[in-house]
């Protein structure tokens, strides 16, 4: 882990998606509607929901579009039919992919995930092909021109909190929770007034494959590209380092 900074990659994710909010947006509704079918409308008791909520808030979605999605869904739950689905399957030069989906058609989902693994020259495969290449953690991200204060006392402080591991990248800090500690350590960051470029519950490579191919890194963007473009997928996670 230590050595390979995650940082420009989120750095750029981001960026990407502050230009397609919208597509953020989607992803965020479809999730408070699910929330909201399975707990109820109230984020106090329903933790599934607030914990949406809380990254609605984190992607700056205005809080009445929050509030009338959580209106819209509870008005509405006999007609939320989304259910989410994973992919998975292989990109050029046999990298990894793994693509969560959260749809009201799998028909329409499954022929869209097919056609950008094709047109990017990979192959969708079968469940259980290239998770086990992946380990499910909390990952929080720490831009080190945000946080001044000293790593030693950081690292003891997310430990203390629950966290499994923390690295001190180039210009960041990644904390690892067991994903059912997620939740607790990102509040107590966020108690403490620790400022976080980044935080959720991700699939992380065991291994990350580098690209020396022209064609192959075309090819792969393309796929990628494609999916992220795709209102029914949620996240796409792969061991490419980019």
């Amino acid at each position: 882990m230590s050595g390979h900074s995650k940082f420009a990659n989120i750095k750029h994710k981001k960026e990407k998606n502050d230009a397609a909010k919208g597509k953020i947006f989607t992803i965020i509704g479809r999730e408070i509607a699910v929330a909201v079918k399975e707990g109820g409308p109230d984020p106090a008791n329903n933790f599934k929901l607030a914990a949406v909520i809380s990254k609605a808030k984190a992607n700056n979605m205005p809080n009445d579009t929050i509030e009338r999605g959580i209106k819209k869904a509870a008005g509405d739950v006999g007609n939320v039919n989304y259910e989410y689905i994973t992919y998975e399957g292989y990109g050029p030069n046999g990298i990894a992919i793994i693509v969560d989906a959260l749809t009201d058609n799998k028909n329409r989902t499954a022929a869209n995930v097919r056609s950008a693994f094709t047109k990017g020259q990979g192959n969708v495969g079968t469940p259980g092909c290239v998770s086990f290449m992946f380990d499910k953690k909390g990952q929080i991200i720490i831009d080190k021109e945000e946080y001044e204060a000293d790593a030693d006392e950081l690292m003891m402080q997310v430990l203390d909190a629950g966290a499994e591991d923390f690295a001190e990248e180039e210009d960041s800090y990644e904390v690892l929770t067991d994903p059912d500690n997620f939740e607790e350590v990102k509040k107590a960051l966020e108690d403490a007034g620790i400022p976080m470029v980044s935080a959720e519950v991700t699939m992380i490579p065991q291994n990350y494959v580098t690209l020396t191919d022209e064609t192959a890194i075309k090819n792969l963007q393309r796929t990628l590209d494609l999916l992220e473009d795709d209102d029914d997928v949620q996240a796409v996670y792969h061991n490419w380092d980019e």
